[in-house]
This record gives C-alpha cells, structure tokens and sequence, in this order.
C-alpha cells in the first residue's frame, strides 16, 4: 500500500523527470511512469542526423529501464492525433496568421496535462507529476492551488505553465520545484541513473529537430507560394525597400536573414498576413509600453479586474519587468513603466507577484487597443 497515494509521473527520458519519478518512488509513492509518443520524423521531417528529444527510441528506452531499475510500471502512450491537432497545426496557423507561436504553453495547457490526467484516472492515479522546475501551493483562504517559480531561476518553467486549469493544478506535483539543476545531476548518481546522468537538456522544439522553419513551413503548408509568397518590406512611413520571401518566415525582432542592406542595424517591427507585408525599422522602432492579451487564465486569484502591480514577462527568457494591468471582461490590458523590447503578438504575457504567477493571456496587439467596431 502507498504512502501516500499513486501518482503518474510524465517521463521524457531525460535527467529531470527521471529524477522527479525515483525520488517520489522513494517518499512512499505509488509510482506509474509514462512516456507519450507526440511526433515523428514521417510528420515533421527535418533529420538531423540523429533522433533528439523526448519521442526517440532511446529515450524510451531510457524511462522504461529505470522503470525496471527502481521496480516501478512504465507505459508508452500513442499521442501523435492528439499532439498534431493541438499543437503542430495550431503552430502552423499562428505563423500563417503573422503571429509567433509558443508551442510549449499550448502542449502543457492541452495536451500534456489533458493527456496526463484522462490517463491518470484510466490507472487509477490521484495526482500527475512532471519534471518541470516550478512550485505549487494551496492558500487555504481562497482554496486556489498557486504557482510559483522554481528555486532554480536559471531554470524556472512557470512561464510554460501558465495555462494549466486548476482543477488540474489541484493534482499535480512538481517533485523538483525546491532543487537546483546541479543538485539534480548529483542526485542522478545517487540513484544510479546512468542512463540520464549526464544526458544534456533539449532546447529546441521538438518537432522541428533541425530548427529550420522554413523547410517545416513549406513542408506543412504546400501552397505556401500561393498563400505567402514574397511580399514587400516597408519603413515605418511606406517606402518600400525590398522584397521578403513570404511573411511567415519572420519574427518581430528578426535582424539576421532580412537580406536588406541600409547602413544600420535593421529588425522586423511588424507583420500584417493580410497584406503579406513586412514592416522593418530601427530598435527603438520595436519599443512598446502596452499591450493587449486574451484567453486569460488568472491563477492566484480568481480574475485579475481592478489595477494590479506586477511583474510581466513578454517571453520565456525574458526577466520580466515592472507593469500594472487590469482585467477588462475577456481582454487583459498591461502597462509596462518602461518601453520593453520586441513585444510579439503569439506570445504570452505571464504576471508575477513576487514568486507567485498571477495569471497568464495570449499578447494580441502592441500599443493603444483598438477601437471596436460594433
């Protein structure tokens, strides 16, 4: 009989989740380990040589030995429908919309955690846990299961997590919210995990291993020359300087790879997918103060109406910065104290209160919102 309860841990096959199932094996847990399946070289393509990421059969093998090892079931779960739907079409309609996707926030949001737990309950398991570097806790005011960051800052994911309902919050456990990355690699060994000891990190987005956009764009998206073929590259007052070879291939910020040649240092400011045209400018150009966001999900408590102090985050590596917003029915509206850098519709804005996240929104628009037309 467990200690305290049977919990389903996600295993990718690498050090972090490794680590988050042997050391819950070791408090008393139930432990049931699972690996899911999310892609393949057939659908994505980019070959590089070699298999990277948490969907090879390496890595498989990886979880299921150390399953074996620490005397705990591993399943591997079929999930590349799912996955496809979700995440790989929704990644390649944002770009062809001229927006910049954040694949990782809608993996967790609905495939990881809705994945996990319909498995989760099929086995019998009251909780899920994951690998990721955050921290969870329950205000026994309000009963609201809380995030914060990971002790490890240099390795936080809170702002992956962002999406996470919380119902499913409620029964999740983040086993390594409270340890560093080095302790982890040391604990590896301890537990004689091999295996994954030393494996690296993975950076890059699983289903495209080559990094190369493009080659995934073209590939996913045949008619691409009909739908985005070149278009025209504009300054901020009209003047047309060039041509680009479609506007999905281009990110707000981009400097390398325009093919422009000005005399100064040059960056993509805007995308307009209907026009099919490219706005580029100077860095102060990507300067914004506001932004607008949608589907929100409020964490810490439940809405964020009325004017909050906060600490936002326009993108994952980013530090965050100082910013007051405020709820207006489904749209989030935040002011940052400063100009920040690059603000790119796609991604997430996430607010920090201290350590905590207050919650999280799709960013839509830049600047002022505007007006709607009724």
């Amino acid at each position: 009989m467990s200690k305290h309860g049977k919990v389903l841990v996600a295993m990718s096959g690498g050090v972090d989740s490794s680590v988050a199932a042997v050391l819950l094996k070791e408090e008393g847990y139930d432990i049931v380990g699972i690996t899911m399946k999310t892609w393949d070289y057939q659908g994505s393509g980019g070959r590089t040589g070699k298999e990277v990421g948490c969907c090879t059969l390496e890595s498989m093998n990886d979880a299921r030995a150390i399953g074996i090892k620490h005397d705990f079931p591993h399943f591997i779960v079929d999930i590349r429908q799912e996955f496809g739907d979700w995440v790989i079409e929704r990644f390649t309609d944002e770009y062809m919309a001229g927006r910049t996707p954040n694949p990782c926030v809608l993996c967790n949001t609905h495939i990881k955690w809705e994945s996990l737990m319909r498995r989760a309950d099929d086995l019998g398991c009251e909780f899920i846990a994951t690998g990721h570097y955050a921290r969870l806790r329950t205000d026994d005011a309000s009963g609201r299961h809380i995030l914060s960051k990971g002790l490890d800052h240099n390795k936080d994911q809170s702002y992956a997590l962002w999406g996470v309902s919380q119902e499913n919050l409620g029964r999740t456990i983040f086993p390594l919210g409270n340890l560093t990355k080095p302790r982890i690699r040391e604990m590896a060994s301890e537990f004689g995990l091999d295996e994954v000891a030393t494996k690296p990190d993975s950076y890059e987005i699983c289903f495209v291993p080559d990094n190369n956009y493009r080659r995934f764009l073209r590939e996913r998206v045949p008619d691409m020359d009909e739908k985005a073929g070149p278009g025209d590259f504009l300054l901020s007052d009209g003047t047309v300087i060039g041509k680009h070879e479609g506007y999905p291939f281009y990110t707000i910020g981009q400097r390398h790879g325009l093919g422009l040649a000005v005399g100064e240092p040059i960056y993509v400011t805007r995308i307009d997918a209907e026009s099919n045209r490219v706005w580029v400018g100077s860095k102060e150009e990507l300067l914004g103060q506001r932004l607008t966001a949608g589907q929100i999900n409020p964490i810490k408590y439940a809405d964020l109406t009325g004017e909050r102090d906060a600490v936002g985050k326009i993108r994952y590596k980013d530090e965050g910065a100082p910013c007051v917003a405020w709820q207006d029915g489904p749209t989030l509206h935040v002011q940052f104290a400063e100009s920040r850098r690059a603000i790119t519709p796609g991604q997430a804005i996430v607010l920090y209160e201290g350590e905590d996240v207050l919650g999280g929104a799709w960013i839509q628009s830049v600047g002022e919102p505007e007006a709607v037309v009724e």
